[in-house]
């Protein structure tokens, strides 16, 4: 999947930034060189192969360090609340931003 420089103008469009002739060259050949990466990464077989949910599992047996879910912390809920210019039953009250 090769992108044109048509596609590199559209995507800097999208992303609002504004790229010179030669930033517009040297982007399109950035994104060409990752799209090869990532049709070689595609081209791996990798049916019947487990998701490491950490690379060291490869490597050695890696028990997963998870906690306890506990509260560890007081309610400090007044204390966090004193600075807020507008509160009501302990939650802070913003302006309305969408009709």
């Amino acid at each position: 999947m090769a992108l044109t420089a048509q596609d590199v103008s559209r995507i800097a469009h999208l992303a609002r930034l504004e790229l010179t002739e030669a930033e517009q060259t040297a982007m399109q050949t950035q994104l060409n060189d990752f799209f090869a990466v990532v049709e070689k990464m595609r081209a791996v077989d990798t049916s019947g192969v487990e998701p490491l949910y950490t690379p060291l599992s490869a490597v050695e047996d890696v028990a997963l360090r998870l906690r306890d879910d506990a509260v560890t912390e007081a309610d400090n809920r007044d204390a966090n609340m004193q600075n807020a210019p507008a509160r009501e039953d302990g939650l802070f009250l913003v302006p309305k931003v969408i009709e």
